[in-house]
């Protein structure tokens, strides 16, 4: 089976007023075509530091000391900004944890699913809010149509 993501000896640290912490230490796996990975540990271990090592969401003080992230034959270090953030939604996402920094309470969940669609597709604002009643439809959620 090919892998879709290898990661290969990461290390990622944090800056912080009391010198580097080392947040991940030499952690490496694969993920092949198809394949459903779970990543389990206790609070603390590094499950979201490895995600967000992969996604390059990292906060300011954090980075990537060493190792490689390649997903589909790309080596994700070697991307400008912009790629990660074309990349990010169309190939590879994430589902974080905490759904108050998932959806914006102010704006409609109809709203940001537009908003969504329209930069990871070339769909027109039309075209967009129809592809969002759909998806809302597909997860059986309450009146999709509603504005």
């Amino acid at each position: 089976m090919k892998n879709l993501l290898e990661i290969n000896n990461l290390y990622t640290t944090f800056r912080t007023y009391a010198g580097k912490v080392y947040a991940l230490n030499n952690v490496s796996f694969n993920v092949g075509t198809g394949e459903a990975v779970g990543v389990v540990g206790e609070s603390g271990s590094g499950k979201s530091v490895t995600m967000l090592s992969i996604m390059r969401l990292l906060a300011e003080n954090g980075f990537i000391e060493s190792g490689n992230i390649i997903f589909d034959n790309k080596n994700l270090s070697d991307l400008t900004d912009k790629q990660m953030q074309d990349l990010r939604g169309n190939e590879i996402g994430m589902i974080f944890q905490d759904p108050m920094t998932s959806l914006n309470p102010v704006f409609t969940i109809g709203n940001q699913l537009v908003e969504s669609i329209l930069k990871h597709t070339k769909l027109k604002r039309s075209e967009a809010k129809l592809r969002a009643i759909e998806l809302l439809k597909l997860v059986e959620y309450p009146v999709p149509k509603r504005d």
